[in-house]
């Protein structure tokens, strides 16, 4: 089995009195897409929020690339490569598009290879470039979104976490955003993403896990889980 670049093992984390996540254990591997779906309040965001260094875990581990991360602040991770484009977007709505952009290689000195990111984002997300001066508060959700996820890639990360990208927009615009998810995959950027909508995330993921409440119920592989009729009949509307 790879050595994973990303792991929880047996991670309990507390809010006050409640019990946020329990026990909760998943691996991903150099160059997956591992999706973690799940209803309102399954503890998904919580989980990335504990890999982030914003939450600390009461028990248990959390490891990128080998190392112990709890005690890590979140921004010595993002110059390690592990950068979130978080739910709800985060965008700056007062700088423009440009500027969220170069604010998503704050940790970074390299100026020609940021210019050359800047041009690469533009690329994938042609609808952005058209936009560059406007101000990110004038955008659409699904240009927000893109903008989101664009801004991440400006800080080169290794593993990329996604929360709810798909989160109230037009079911055209979901597809166009994970096109372009899946052809980050495919250019060596491993994915960890959290998606309410279980069906996509299971068509653009290669491995998944299930969360209810803060516990793992399922995992498997993708193709497997969306054959499985526990999984059908509670997050794909069938059975």
């Amino acid at each position: 089995m790879p050595e994973p670049v990303l792991e929880l093992a047996e991670v309990n984390v507390f809010y006050g009195a409640v019990h946020a996540l329990r026990g909760v254990s998943l691996r991903v591997n150099e160059g997956e897409v591992v999706s973690l779906i799940g209803g309102n309040g399954a503890g998904k965001t919580t989980t990335l929020a504990t890999i982030c260094g914003l939450l600390r875990p009461r028990s248990g581990l959390v490891t990128y690339r080998g190392a112990d991360v709890r005690r890590t602040p979140t921004h010595v991770l993002v110059g390690q490569g592990l950068v979130m484009a978080p739910e709800g977007r985060g965008i700056f709505p007062n700088l423009t598009v440009e500027e969220n952009l170069r604010l998503g290689a704050y940790t970074r000195r390299d100026k020609p290879a940021i210019a050359a990111d800047l041009k690469r984002g533009f690329e994938l997300f042609p609808r952005l470039a058209e936009r560059r001066r406007q101000k990110g508060g004038t955008l659409s959700g699904g240009e927000q979104q893109m903008l989101s996820i664009a801004r991440a890639l400006m800080g080169r990360p290794k593993v990329l976490l996604l929360d709810e990208p798909s989160l109230g927009l037009a079911p055209l615009v979901t597809q166009a955003i994970f096109a372009t998810i899946d052809q980050i995959n495919k250019e060596g950027v491993t994915i960890l993403l959290v998606e309410q909508n279980a069906n996509i995330a299971l068509k653009h993921s290669h491995r998944a896990y299930v969360l209810e409440t803060g516990e793992v119920q399922f995992n498997g592989a993708s193709t497997e889980l969306r054959n499985d009729p526990r999984v059908k009949a509670a997050y794909l509307g069938e059975g």
